[in-house]
């Protein structure tokens, strides 16, 4: 494929613009051209790139792959004041599903309009809405160019991942080469040098994770982002996840011992590293060293994981570590609970006791076991 551009504008005579063109002998900037060659049509290719400086032609070239003359605006089409779960296409799994691919995570996101989103949040939920919309053909805009480069490479990580579970092709436009690795596209275009690359030969980054015991100390930097406000688990023991000596997720482990297991919850990954596939990875570990007795109990136990959220409840269903063992599509009988906890106190001799009633809610609760891959 031969893409030649050619834009032209007027070329000006002021007083500022001839001294311009007199003091860097610069004779017109009313011209623009560009011929690039992009060999892509007998190629089998699901991601591209055309990476270059700013004013380089990247998204003229866009423009012309797929003879559309039509880039995707990611912020296009939200509604104003609906939440973004409300301006999502398709059904609300689908819709909930692809947050969750591209990273977006945060459930409390989900119920805020597109407006009020944080900018790394606003470039995950429009890449969610391009997955979830599956276009057979797509050209992105200034990819990752308004976010930090940490949310820049986990989210076009995450991003790949799910695009290359579609059947469409993507192609993205970027002034960062930084990315490069982390989406590894199947061809490049470099705009600086005029040069196409067929492969992308470096590699993807490891991500070192390094897991640390700890308190709940951790947790008021974790708990903005879990979906539900609770107490602290009664005699559990944390457990941390770090990269480079950042902290990136968390989660607690609590003994259930008259049913011989541990139960693991309050697992969160912080936002800027959701995608990336460090949460499963964590978990794992974790329960991998409760089957293997490396707790402060010295107990030997497979563990249980209950969630309410769907793209995790997927996750656990791929991973062939884990087993589900249960799904409740609603809360208990919150009266038949009251009068549980107060025949319990009254046991207790504190008939005076505050009573409190569980359930009653419609919050889907899945539960999974984990399968110790030493004895599977």
């Amino acid at each position: 494929m031969k893409i030649s551009i050619r834009h032209s504008c007027t070329d000006f005579n002021s007083y500022r613009s001839a001294r311009v063109k007199s003091l860097f002998n610069c004779e017109s900037g009313a011209n623009f051209l560009l011929e690039a060659d992009l060999p892509i049509e007998d190629r089998e290719w699901k991601i591209g790139l055309v990476v270059g400086p700013s004013g380089s032609g990247k998204t003229s070239i866009g423009r012309k792959i797929f003879d559309q003359d039509k880039i995707l605006d990611l912020s296009e089409g939200w509604p104003d004041r609906r939440p973004i779960i409300d301006g999502m296409p398709g059904e609300f799994d689908q819709a909930v599903a692809a947050f969750s691919a591209v990273g977006l995570g945060s459930v409390p996101a989900w119920l805020r309009p597109y407006s009020v989103l944080s900018n790394g949040e606003k470039f995950r939920a429009g890449l969610a809405r391009v997955i979830c919309q599956a276009p057979g053909e797509a050209v992105i805009d200034e990819w990752t160019s308004v976010i930090d480069r940490q949310i820049a490479r986990v989210g076009s990580l995450a991003f790949a991942k799910a695009w290359r579970r579609t059947a469409g092709k993507a192609v993205l436009l970027s002034c960062h080469r930084d990315v490069i690795p982390w989406v590894k596209p199947d061809w490049i275009f470099d705009t600086a040098t005029g040069k196409f690359n067929g492969h992308c030969l470096q590699r993807r980054p490891t991500i070192d994770l390094q897991i640390w015991r700890t308190n709940w100390s951790f947790w008021p930097m974790f708990e903005p982002h879990h979906y539900l406000k609770l107490p602290h688990m009664i005699a559990a023991q944390c457990y941390v996840g770090t990269v480079d000596g950042e902290p990136v997720c968390h989660v607690g482990v609590g003994p259930r011992f008259e049913i011989g297991c541990m139960r693991a919850c309050r697992l969160v990954v912080m936002p800027e590293w959701q995608g990336a596939g460090v949460g499963m990875r964590f978990l794992n570990a974790i329960c991998e060293y409760q089957a293997k007795g490396l707790n402060r109990w010295g107990r030997k136990c497979p563990t249980l994981f209950h969630t309410s959220h769907p793209g995790l409840a997927a996750a656990l269903r791929r991973d062939p570590h884990w087993k589900q063992c249960s799904a409740v599509l609603h809360g208990g009988h919150k009266g038949r609970s009251r009068k549980s906890v107060q025949a319990s106190n009254i046991r207790k001799g504190k008939p005076n006791a505050p009573v409190a009633g569980y359930g009653g809610h419609f919050r889907a609760v899945q539960g999974f076991k984990f399968i110790d891959p030493c004895e599977s």
